[in-house]
């Protein structure tokens, strides 16, 4: 059975994150970095905005290398907590539009697959329609874009998100596939690392289509009997991979930006009990419990301060999750001398709900 699969990849996620909190530096170069902390420089980059990539930026380069080439370059250091809270809000956006939670499946903080099948009709111009109502969505709510990819199956709709980045939509139905892999280079095949292109070109093929064209005896006696099955159907376009979802997630966070920065609890508790009401509907849904509560708070300059509680028996009773926030709150803002943009809430260390918990055991 035909299916309808999209693809949703984040554009520069981490650099947008920054931009989109800093408008001083669009239109800049931006380089996202892992510091070491040995020195100023010592480190890699982690990510950089298509501005920087332009420049000859690339991910795992030194941080000092990076510099060198671009001096004029905005370089930051990864804030991986905030990134996730975005991340977080991110898929819970997008979720609801796949066919059902089974078939939803996030892959990375910022890019994730859903089966459309059912809710598009097996119609590839219905699932295009819901490609961009997600993407004003994610504009809307997020303020920021990305790339989504619409094919019969992940490997399609995976390299169709890579086709025209950023912040457009390619479509790629069955009847379009040989023509779309046909000429591609073969390291544009999702799945085929820097060795197996080095042996391809060895070979002579340069692009998918002579992959598709290769005897399988062929393919075998170079690359081994699994390795040749797949080069063959992944140049072929055939990938019966099931959209599934992964599984209980490590963690729950929401993130909010408050109408205007503070460093007063009576103005930030009401929002606390907002996001801890989201966090324990969802919490609930899942059946979880958690042991950790994390209070975020980021600044009007973009500085990250978090203060955490665990708990000594696994929960998901609201009442405590919101009188622990406020307590986090509290102690965070004593603490540090602080004007509060956003705040987030997170708990981890989740663990599915066995059995009954008692509030008194606690």
């Amino acid at each position: 059975m035909s299916r309808v699969i999209l693809h949703v990849d984040m554009d520069y996620f981490y650099a947008a994150i920054e931009e989109r909190d800093n408008p001083k530096l669009k239109n800049k170069p931006i380089v996202i970095c892992v510091y070491s902390g040995r020195n100023k420089d010592s480190g890699a980059v982690s990510t950089c905005n298509y501005i920087a990539r332009e420049k000859g930026i690339r991910a795992g380069m030194s941080c000092k290398n990076a510099k060198s080439k671009l001096e004029d370059a905005e370089f930051l250091p990864m804030n991986k907590e905030y990134y996730t809270l975005v991340s977080d809000s991110l898929m819970s956006l997008i979720e609801p539009y796949a066919d059902e939670k089974s078939k939803f499946e996030q892959v990375s903080v910022d890019e994730c697959f859903l089966d459309i099948t059912k809710t598009s009709n097996n119609n590839f111009e219905s699932a295009f329609k819901t490609a961009l109502t997600l993407k004003q969505l994610i504009g809307n709510k997020e303020k920021l874009t990305c790339s989504i990819g619409i094919g019969p199956n992940k490997l399609l709709a995976k390299m169709a998100s890579d086709f025209k980045k950023p912040n457009d939509i390619t479509v790629i139905t069955p009847e379009d596939t040989i023509s779309f892999l046909d000429k591609m280079e073969v390291k544009k095949l999702w799945g085929i690392g820097k060795v197996t292109e080095k042996k391809l070109l060895e070979l002579g093929i340069q692009n998918i289509g002579q992959i598709s064209r290769s005897e399988i005896t062929y393919l075998i006696d170079n690359f081994g009997k699994n390795k040749a099955i797949w080069l063959k159907n992944a140049s072929l376009g055939i990938d019966n991979a099931p959209v599934k979802n992964r599984g209980l997630s490590n963690q729950i966070s929401k993130i909010i930006t408050l109408p205007k920065n503070s460093n007063e609890s009576i103005d930030i508790i009401p929002f606390i009990e907002e996001l801890a009401e989201r966090i324990y509907t969802k919490s609930s849904s899942l059946n979880i419990t958690f042991k950790r509560i994390t209070f975020i708070a980021i600044t009007a300059n973009l500085k990250t301060y978090t203060k955490s509680k665990k708990i000594n028996h696994p929960v998901n009773n609201k009442d405590i999750l919101i009188e622990i926030s406020k307590e986090l709150v509290s102690t965070l803002l004593k603490e540090n001398k602080i004007e509060i943009k956003r705040i987030g809430l997170k708990i981890d260390d989740l663990r599915e709900h066995k059995g009954q918990l008692k509030l008194d055991s606690f």
